[in-house]
């Protein structure tokens, strides 16, 4: 049995004798198999112990880029900051580069300009494009983690995806629709924020397959490409009720649901449901005015506890077994808004 540690200590952590530890690690005759258990968790007890050691009091700067409304990224910078007391053994310290719209190139030179400087892993929500997924080769080249958070981008480099199932998400919201709406052919108005977002192009691909296969009587209106900003989201809806096209129900996949409602109103429509997605300021308070009906919301705080993870992890500074999952889609509506989130925001 392979071990880097003496047999006495061992022993100590095992409440065996030394001479009895000695015969499981040369694997001699009459030693029973759970005194042979009883060494081997001894041993993965000792490597945990030196791991925490080791790691203990180590600083990781953390670079946290995101392209989206300041209204989410409000939301990103609260869940890391409530996070950080708890990533033991580590002392996280964040970098955070937060702007609402970012052309590919200004994403690239941002993340090249990371590579020079140093960190030890990047957290980012960025488009899945060609030359932010080269980018993100170049980093890992030079031995920097990149974790993408939100939105993937599959085939780059990056070390992992932290954030919710962008599938079921739109599954589930297709799945809502369909129950609030019943039999009768009704228009249902989709917002994507842009579709170089690999999750929000998730969200629209898995809702609309759902629609034709379990509610063809459905039809989708598209009102996307607002960028989540207010005004562009706002022209972009006000162009397509121009046509006086009816409204039953709206997915909004990429916010911008405040500028949504105002088009609503002005042409006169009141959708009988109203899908959104994340408890930030604007949807809290539209929840709570019953504007809309339903928020697909995910736990940010533990999807960015699963992102540094992943970073302390690639820096063998935690093993994998303890590497947090990311979190699930949770449908939360007027009636069981989670009392921390409404604290957050009572005015």
């Amino acid at each position: 049995m392979a071990h880097r540690f003496l047999i006495k200590e061992i022993a100590l952590q095992a409440g065996l004798g030394v001479a009895t530890v000695d015969r499981v690690l040369n694997a001699r005759a009459n030693v029973r198999e759970h005194t042979r258990k009883r060494v081997e968790q001894a041993i993965n007890e000792l490597e945990k112990q030196q791991l925490n050691l080791a790691s203990m009091g180590r600083k990781l700067i953390v670079d946290v880029m995101i392209e989206a409304p300041t209204r989410f990224t409000d939301e990103v910078r609260s869940a890391l900051e409530s996070e950080l007391a708890l990533l033991h053994p580590v002392v996280v310290r964040p970098r955070f580069l937060l702007q609402e719209t970012m052309k590919p190139n200004d994403v690239v030179a941002m993340l090249r300009s990371i590579c020079q400087r140093g960190s030890h892993g990047v957290v980012l929500k960025a488009r899945d494009v060609p030359e932010i997924a080269e980018a993100i080769g170049e980093l890992e080249r030079h031995g920097i983690p990149v974790v993408t958070f939100v939105t993937d981008i599959p085939l780059s480099r990056r070390i992992a995806y932290a954030g919710l199932d962008n599938r079921v998400a739109g599954a589930t919201a297709a799945y809502l629709l369909g129950q609030w709406l019943g039999p009768r052919p009704a228009n249902v108005l989709i917002t994507v924020s842009d579709e170089q977002f690999r999750g929000e192009e998730e969200r629209e691909i898995s809702f609309r397959r759902a629609l034709r296969t379990c509610h063809p009587q459905i039809n989708v209106v598209d009102a996307g490409g607002g960028h989540g900003i207010d005004a562009i989201t706002e022209a972009r809806v006000e162009s397509v009720l121009g046509g006086n096209v009816p409204i039953a129900a709206v997915y909004s996949m990429g916010g911008g649901n405040t500028a949504i409602l105002r088009a609503l109103e002005r042409h006169q429509q009141t959708p009988v449901c109203f899908i959104a997605h994340d408890l930030d300021r604007d949807n809290v308070r539209l929840l709570h005015e019953r504007k809309i009906q339903a928020v697909l919301n995910h736990d940010l705080r533990q999807d960015m506890r699963s992102a540094c993870h992943h970073v302390m992890h690639f820096h063998k500074l935690l093993p994998a077994s303890a590497v947090a999952s990311s979190s699930s889609v949770v449908v939360v509506t007027p009636e069981n808004i989670p009392a921390h989130i409404a604290s957050r925001f009572r005015d």
